[in-house]
């Protein structure tokens, strides 16, 4: 593994950031606070209309450098990003997540341990929009070729999760600016189906899940991971099909169980009929699991059917919060 000199960073942090003046200071300060300090920070004004600009301004550290351009979207930014950056490695934070502070350095140590690899992840947590725990992530530990598992389930769970050969990521092109959603799985998968993976095996990760993150568009997601999909088995053909079921189950389930989160809408109880149908048609386990397919179903038509202030006092009550990885 070849170093930089000392006098340039060896990692480059790259944050896109659009209208998250409330969160954008926790996020920077969690990188400036790391053990491993030989990096550079990178963040990517995407046409904010709040005062991000201003929080971001407050904040003094020589490592710290601003871009701002006309709003283009996250995948444009990174891309951005990507090009400014002079680090032989590259991490991505999205600007309302945290990393703890021993994130960077462990995952340079594990690339340094595992030459052939190109890619270090570790596990996510999951947090409030005040930063109050919520529950642990799928907390996978996979190591070398992990095309096949990350093709069933995006065990990294988010962007902001890995640190990669910047090498790697020239090599690709980038994240695919054409996707309206699932960039971060299309963009591990292609760097999976070329390169090894080491994993982190602790909490490094605490992803924020906020209301906007809630209410986004699956119909639009849906469409957006069955085309990283079709890719996917296009460059690994000799992967069977009891795999690609297993990947559409997952798909499926995770969109059914987004779509029965609150507030509740019936266009939103529509879709999540079809997509429980979907689950029960690709999960080749569904007898067994045909008691949580038959409460996810009921609960989906109670959603399409009432009036959405009902359907809420009838469905809401405490729980045992479940969050599934993100695609």
């Amino acid at each position: 593994m070849n170093e930089l000199n000392s006098t340039l960073p060896l990692i480059s942090v790259i944050i896109p950031a659009y209208n998250c003046e409330k969160t954008i200071k926790a996020t920077i300060n969690s990188v400036l606070q790391q053990t491993f300090v030989n990096f550079e920070l990178i963040v990517i004004n995407d046409g904010s209309q709040d005062s991000t600009v201003d929080v971001i301004a407050k904040i003094q550290d020589p490592r710290l450098k601003v871009f701002s351009f006309e709003n283009a979207g996250g995948n444009v930014s990174r891309n951005r990003g990507l090009n400014l950056a002079v680090g032989n490695f590259i991490s991505f934070l999205d600007a309302d997540d945290i990393w703890t502070s021993d994130k960077l350095e462990s995952q340079l140590t594990a690339l340094k341990k595992n030459p052939e690899a190109k890619v270090a992840y570790s596990w996510t947590n999951y947090i409030d929009e005040d930063g109050n725990f919520l529950v642990a992530g799928t907390h996978t530990t996979v190591n070398g070729n992990v095309y096949a598992d990350l093709l069933v389930n995006n065990f990294l769970e988010n962007g902001s999760n890995p640190l990669i050969s910047r090498e790697a990521l020239i090599e690709l092109g980038g994240f695919d600016e054409s996707l309206k959603a699932a960039q971060d799985w299309d963009m591990w998968l292609r760097l999976a189906a070329h390169n090894s993976f080491v994993a982190v095996p602790v909490v490094q990760i605490l992803y924020r899940v906020s209301g906007n993150s809630l209410s986004s568009n699956l119909v639009r997601q849906e469409k957006a991971c069955l085309q990283v999909l079709e890719r996917a088995y296009r460059a690994a053909p000799n992967i069977g099909n009891h795999i690609l079921h297993l990947s559409l189950a997952n798909l499926y389930k995770y969109l059914a169980c987004k779509a029965l989160q609150q507030p509740f809408q019936r266009k939103k109880g529509a879709n999540a009929v079809k997509f429980v149908w979907h689950y029960f048609l690709y999960d080749t386990s569904r007898w067994q699991r045909l008691n949580l397919i038959f409460k996810l179903f009921i609960k989906a038509m109670f959603i399409m059917i009432l009036p959405a202030d009902i359907s809420t006092v009838l469905l809401t009550k405490p729980r045992v919060k479940t969050l599934q990885p993100q695609f």
